[in-house]
């Protein structure tokens, strides 16, 4: 194990594999024999697992991983469907699905659902027979049921028994095959620069930013740039213009916090290419084109029209908050109208999104890119407009078209 990589790499860059399946399919059961550890409680009760329950660790052949756990999606009652609920929302945020069913059970009306929503998320996903105790089961292949019921491959399909730790290996194989074949290497921000290039990262140091620390954005950015070879030089916006000049060639690119655009912009070169960390993230998020398209829905808005503000992490919020303060201001000012703001924070995505005139959503470095691409396809479906906060502080610049490439 790669203990480096174990515990530096964020929890919104690794694979998130999550385990689904009726009460008592041995979902925890299959969780612990493959970390091996008592990650979650197992029980004969029927419900044990009453939350999702998350562990960040690595998994060979697969890499740093979030393993997710989920309640039984046969749970009863008021406070049992809310846990199924809370289970289902697991696939906005998975990268991988393992669904688990009981040899002995027969196929049930919400394995077709789940089963269903797995393919119409385009989640890749392995379907687990357990309970196979022993080689003859083990080595079965009477999985026509499953085939036709499920209309899922052969090779989607494997029989294991946690009990046991039978054919356990190849169930992790089965899944880092899986990473492996899906997952294609997506550059934040490598492919604007070249090996020997010098890129200027503007970042301020605000209240709310992590104390001895650079936010996430700031790290992944620096990381990719040195792991390039390019000449990488961090600076506050109150020592940008001096760093500018000891420099004495231009740089190749400037890369800054969107709060300081309209600063940057105004000291930078027309001809030096200009971004921020906050578009960067909505590219290598994959909402690029959407965001853009939507940022210019803010022209059309009426007085009191009502604007949900999205962050997806739950920082301490200081009084000069970019969320629930800045970006509020800034599109007063723009408009010269009066808005409802609203307001929304953490893993858990609004459901009335109707309501919304417009969404204003943060970079989602927090979030896995399965989870901020369903925010925007449940925006889209509802027909809400949707913009990031970086492409709307550009925008209300007039330096938008600059700044994306």
């Amino acid at each position: 194990m790669n203990n480096q990589s174990m515990y530096t790499t964020p929890g919104s860059e690794r694979v998130h594999i999550a385990f689904f399946g009726r009460r008592n399919a041995g979902k925890s059961s299959l969780v612990n024999v493959i970390t091996n550890q008592s990650m979650s409680v197992v029980s004969d009760v029927k419900g044990t697992t009453t939350d999702p329950v998350r562990k960040s660790m690595e998994i060979l052949p697969i890499g740093p991983v979030v393993i997710i756990d989920t309640p039984g999606l046969d749970d009863e009652g008021g406070l049992g469907l809310l846990r199924v609920d809370k289970a289902k929302e697991i696939l906005n945020t998975c990268d991988i699905a393992v669904y688990i069913i009981d040899k002995n059970d027969e196929i049930a009306e919400f394995d077709k659902l789940i089963m269903n929503q797995i393919k119409e998320k385009n989640i890749p996903f392995v379907f687990v027979i357990n309970k196979c105790d022993d080689k003859e089961s083990i080595e079965s292949d009477d999985n026509d049921i499953y085939i036709k019921s499920l209309e899922i491959k052969k090779e989607d399909i494997i029989r294991v028994s946690a009990k046991n730790s039978l054919n356990i290996d190849n169930l992790k194989e089965k899944l880092g095959r899986i990473k492996h074949k899906e997952t294609k290497e997506k550059p934040i921000v490598a492919d604007l620069v070249e090996k020997g290039d010098v890129v200027v990262l503007v970042t301020p140091i605000d209240e709310s930013a992590p104390k001895g620390r650079l936010i996430l954005p700031q790290q992944l950015v620096l990381r990719e740039l040195l792991d390039n070879d390019v000449i990488v030089c961090v600076t506050k916006e109150n020592t940008y213009e001096e760093t500018l000049k000891k420099l004495g060639n231009d740089p190749a690119l400037v890369i800054t916090d969107s709060q300081v655009f309209k600063y940057v912009n105004e000291r930078t070169k027309k001809d030096i290419r200009l971004t921020s960390f906050s578009i960067l993230m909505a590219k290598y998020k994959g909402i690029l084109d959407y965001t853009i398209e939507g940022v210019s829905a803010i022209d059309d808005l009426k007085e009191g029209a009502d604007i949900l503000i999205v962050e997806g992490c739950t920082h301490h919020r200081q009084c000069n908050d970019i969320g629930t303060v800045k970006i509020p201001g800034w599109l007063s000012d723009y408009t010269g109208k009066k808005f409802n703001f609203h307001f929304s924070s953490g893993k858990t995505f609004v459901d009335d999104i109707n309501k919304y005139d417009l969404i204003i959503h943060c970079g989602g470095c927090m979030l896995t890119e399965n989870e901020v691409k369903n925010r925007l396809e449940t925006a889209k479906n509802k027909g809400v407009k949707m913009t990031n906060y970086g492409i709307f502080i550009a925008y209300i610049n007039g330096i938008l078209k600059r700044c994306v490439y």
